[in-house]
């Protein structure tokens, strides 16, 4: 890496350099590997889709309990021409699935859509990337490839939140024979923070995929494998499933808030909509006069959060498989239950609405995220998940990739919580190939016809509410992506009915909502977000200052 590179790269993120050219890139993931595989795929001649495809795959080797090839992303995607692209590359049910598959004498039963064989839908991520690349990308996916399997084979070292996570879970990987011999030691002990992990048949599944392209994923051996391992351990997936699946191209939500065009994800993400109704809510009030970090912008928050969780908790599901109602989105509606929320008081909120054409008129049929943009005018957010840590523990011998246990994003009973606590309803049940709802939120905000916000989170269903906040402190209070995201955060979900808050809101906060009838959780931190935007000329990159990931700029020749 040349001497001047390095230099460009930390003086832009320190905000001490300017622009030397018209090129520039902005990457912020959760890992400095991931940021730098980003970069260094712009330098190659690559834009911002590139930068994204290169983080997405290098996160698959230093965030696997997150996110990889394994699990699915949505990716929302802004053209330089101003197009606008909504990739659905979420993982979907089996053939064989059927509505009481996790139902044992009448109850459902939670590990089984958790953990193990039942657990897994059909792997999502890798067809998007390959799509993007192919379609909007300028360099081969193969590069990314090649240079995320060579990671993997010399290994990184574990930072102290991998190793901690790791630790949450290690009772339940050493379960699972494949997936302890890759993050356990031989003694079964975790693997601890600064220690080098080195993932070896995730390199050779990488470099299988540079040589033979996604078929050898979809229709070849790996697919293959899979189905022998399902059969022989009682699960459903088989290869047929894998060269059924199809990315989706989807429309995107469009939602305004004061000045600017918030652009978001539809079913089967719950983000776009949701964001939308909360935004649309909120519009009714002045957030200026209420106060940045006042108990009183908490609190008319928390009560739009309150109906907009609601309404997801029945209307949403994969839009190809239930009515999700375009009037979700409507301003009118949500101004409706907006004029609901009392300033001095908590208000109860018995269930859903029922927005514009709910009957008539629907639309068409642990988690991380990363944000791109480059100079020109070319804008990326990406999610991406495996769900909870590292998935359903379940690795296919040899292949070195954590596969997902998204099927307990499905409503396993309709009535009955998943693993965030969160109440689905017949929208969301399970069914052959249905892709099952999602709180990922890949957004951009727009202003004056020119983007200056990508934003998404991990942490459940507190996507949604971190995305949204990190909107109000750019809209309204006209911070950068890095001051939005220090902000102190807040989330209420409905069910239960309690606000949780970061203990940075301050005491009088708190006891203030607590006068108001809230019941109030307190906790030390909430989610993790990324974000990219643009502060007067010049991109801006911003990682969650809650954990240990990495934004940075590259300006050069």
């Amino acid at each position: 890496m040349r001497p001047s590179f390095i230099a460009s790269v930390l003086l832009v993120a320190l905000g001490l350099g300017s622009p030397v050219s018209s090129r520039e890139i902005a990457v912020a993931t959760v890992h400095p590997l991931a940021t730098q595989a980003g970069l260094d795929a712009y330098r190659r001649g690559g834009n911002a889709v590139d930068a994204a495809v290169a983080a997405a795959l290098t996160l698959g080797v230093v965030d696997g309990q997150n996110s990889g090839i394994g699990g699915g992303c949505l990716a929302l995607v802004r053209l330089a021409d101003g197009k606008w692209i909504a990739l659905d590359g979420r993982e979907a049910a089996p053939g064989a699935a059927t509505r009481d598959m996790f139902v044992r004498d009448g109850e459902a039963v939670p590990e089984l859509s958790q953990e193990g064989p039942l657990a897994i839908g059909v792997p999502g991520e890798l067809a998007a990337l390959d799509w993007l690349s192919r379609h909007h990308g300028k360099r081969p996916l193969r590069e990314a490839l090649l240079a995320a399997a060579q990671l993997a084979e010399e290994g990184f070292a574990v930072s102290a939140d991998w190793a901690g996570r790791l630790r949450g879970e290690a009772d339940l990987v050493k379960r699972h024979a494949e997936a302890a011999s890759i993050f356990l030691r031989p003694d079964g002990s975790p693997l601890a923070a600064g220690e080098t992990l080195r993932q070896p048949d995730l390199a050779l599944s990488y470099r299988a995929l540079a040589e033979k392209g996604a078929r050898w994923f979809y229709r070849g051996a790996f697919a293959e494998r899979a189905e022998a391992w399902m059969r022989q351990n009682g699960g459903l997936l088989r290869k047929s499933d894998f060269s059924r699946y199809r990315v989706k191209l989807r429309e995107p939500v469009f939602a305004r808030y004061r000045d600017c065009e918030v652009v978001g994800f539809p079913p089967p993400s719950s983000g776009g909509i949701h964001v939308a109704q909360i935004l649309h809510a909120l519009a009714g009030f002045d957030a200026k006069a209420l106060g940045a970090g006042s108990a009183d912008l908490a609190h008319v928050t928390a009560e739009a959060m309150k109906r907009a969780f609601a309404d997801r908790a029945y209307w949403l599901g994969d839009s190809d498989h239930a009515r999700v109602p375009r009037g979700l989105t409507d301003p009118d509606y949500a101004g409706r239950w907006a004029s609901e929320i009392r300033m001095d008081a908590a208000t109860p909120v018995a269930g859903h609405g029922t927005p514009p054409g709910a009957w008539t008129d629907h639309l068409g049929r642990h988690t991380t995220h990363l944000s791109t943009a480059d100079s020109d005018g070319n804008w990326v957010a990406l999610t991406a998940t495996v769900n909870t840590t590292f998935g359903s523990k379940v690795v296919i011998p040899g292949t070195g990739i954590v596969l997902n246990n998204e099927m307990d994003d499905f409503s396993a009973q309709p009535g009955r919580t998943n693993f965030f606590g969160l109440v689905g309803a017949e929208a969301n049940a399970v069914a052959p190939g249905k892709r099952p709802l999602s709180s990922m939120s890949p957004t951009v905000v727009v202003r004056d016809g020119e983007p200056i916000l990508a934003v998404g989170a991990a942490g459940g269903p507190t996507i949604i509410s971190q995305t949204v906040l990190a909107v109000i402190q750019v809209v309204d209070f006209g911070r950068t992506p890095g001051e939005a995201l220090a902000q102190p955060r807040l989330h209420q979900q409905w069910k239960p009915d309690e606000v949780v808050v970061e203990r940075s809101w301050g005491p009088d906060v708190v006891d203030s909502l607590r006068q108001r009838g809230h019941s109030v959780r307190e906790v030390n931190r909430l989610g993790a977000a990324q974000a990219v935007g643009r502060v007067g000329p010049n991109l801006e990159a911003a990682s969650d200052p809650r954990l240990q990931g990495h934004g940075a700029v590259w300006r050069g020749d």
